[in-house]
């Protein structure tokens, strides 16, 4: 049905800035929420970003990122991207990209994030 392919993860200094993508693809059509999860060694999986479906109005942005992170979709591409600034160790986690419709959420497998010294 729906399938999600994440990329552009990996390691960065303090105060970098990384990009990560999540391409949608599967059949049939159909609109979905789009976001980004992460989740950092010894704590709860926190929603980091996310979009409401071509017909919706709204997005959303976790306090804790607002300002360094924004969230982007380019529905002719299928592509959620996250857009990472001024990194630092406390955004170390997986972060999973997910699309939901009616309470039901399809997952990407997860991708690193390290922010280190």
């Amino acid at each position: 049905q729906v399938q999600l392919v994440e990329s552009g993860g990996g390691w960065v200094r303090p105060g970098g800035s990384l990009t990560l993508s999540c391409v949608r693809s599967g059949s049939p059509f159909s609109l979905y929420n789009m976001g980004w999860y992460r989740q950092a060694p010894g704590k709860q999986r926190e929603l980091v970003a996310r979009v409401n479906s071509r017909g919706g109005t709204s997005t959303y942005t976790s306090p804790s990122v607002a300002g360094r992170f924004s969230i982007n979709m380019d529905y002719a591409k299928n592509t959620l991207s996250l857009q990472m600034k001024n990194l630092t160790p406390e955004d170390t986690a997986v972060y999973f990209c997910y699309a939901e419709n009616g309470g039901v959420h399809i997952w990407g497998q997860g991708i690193q994030v390290t922010v280190s010294s």
